[in-house]
């Protein structure tokens, strides 16, 4: 087992590295790698800004990831993704709302909106599941979830047609892009991503207690309610830095936990791990792949990865390899 692990680890950190070499050499313009250490070289300007969104993709993926292992461990559905519990669409309706009414027109501006809906709209969900018999169950969570991600999604096209300014400065956004994103908001996203990835890992050994059951889980001693809590907490913040900075991204979140379930089992402790670095994974090689497809424009990387998630997601239910929870 420890071997298998190990083989695991090593085939992570090498598809890591092949995919941030082909992302700043790569492109509609190659850069060569002596570019990358001489500044003087006229490649060396392009290789500086690959670097950044390079950073860009690995951060928002791993988050997405992260947050899509503890959504599906959260409400014990295979089909979960962040923006079950409505936080991609508070995050979006936020920020539509910050552009049209309180004239906010960068992303640096609007970020922490977009934390701000994410997180009210989980708490919602939250207080919306717990009302009734049995408190906030997964199938409650789910259900409200959906429900307030309609809702909210509807809202935020209702502000879109009428403000055709708030159109033009959240069209890249909304198809996800991790281009032309200044270091700067990164930077200032960072904390969050920080803070919600340290609560993944800590909670990881309650996901695997909620698999069992809310009974056999409060038998071993868990805080039900209180792991939920923590739980909820960990995906705003995640989900909640890679949408307000690239956008709402699809399929991250859904695919790449499977495939890690498939690679390393079911235990949370080495799926939330691994969902962080195949995440970034598939983030920076699809952003990769958006730039060389159609060229001279790129195809944003919300765009790439929804073709590469359909097509793993059809091949995985044609093979009847679903990881079950």
């Amino acid at each position: 087992m420890r071997r298998a692990l190990s083989r695991q680890v090593a085939l992570l950190a090498v598809a890591l590295l092949l995919a941030v070499i082909c992302s700043v050499l790569i492109g509609s313009r190659l850069v060569s790698p002596v570019a990358i250490l001489d500044a003087a070289d006229p490649d060396h300007a392009v290789f500086a800004k690959r670097w950044d969104r390079t950073w860009a993709g690995l951060v928002i993926g791993a988050a997405f990831a992260i947050a899509g292992a503890l959504m599906q461990g959260l409400t014990r559905n295979p089909l979960a993704d962040p923006g079950l519990l409505g936080v991609n669409a508070g995050a979006a309706f936020a920020m539509v709302t910050a552009i049209s009414f309180l004239g906010v027109s960068s992303l640096a501006g609007y970020l922490w909106f977009g934390f701000l809906g994410a997180a009210l709209a989980a708490v919602v969900v939250h207080l919306v599941a717990t009302i009734g018999y049995g408190g906030a169950t997964p199938v409650k969570l789910t259900i409200a979830g959906a429900a307030l991600a309609a809702g909210l999604t509807s809202w935020t096209t209702g502000l879109l047609l009428v403000d055709r300014g708030a159109v033009e400065q959240i069209r890249r956004w909304q198809v996800g892009s991790v281009a032309g994103r200044d270091p700067d908001v990164l930077l200032a996203a960072l904390p969050a991503f920080a803070v919600g990835a340290l609560l993944a890992v800590v909670m990881a050994g309650a996901l695997n207690s909620f698999a069992l059951g809310d009974d056999l889980a409060r038998g071993l001693g868990r805080r039900t309610a209180r792991d939920r809590v923590l739980v909820g907490v960990a995906v705003v913040l995640l989900a909640g830095t890679g949408t307000a900075v690239a956008g709402p991204i699809a399929f991250i979140g859904l695919v790449v936990p499977h495939v890690v379930r498939r690679m390393v089992g079911a235990d949370y402790r080495r799926v939330v791990a691994f969902s962080a670095g195949y995440g970034a994974v598939l983030v920076v090689v699809a952003d990769t792949l958006g730039r060389v497809l159609l060229p001279p424009t790129e195809v944003p990387v919300g765009l790439t990865s929804s073709v590469i998630g359909v097509v793993a997601i059809l091949v995985l239910v044609r093979s009847g390899r679903v990881a079950k929870l």
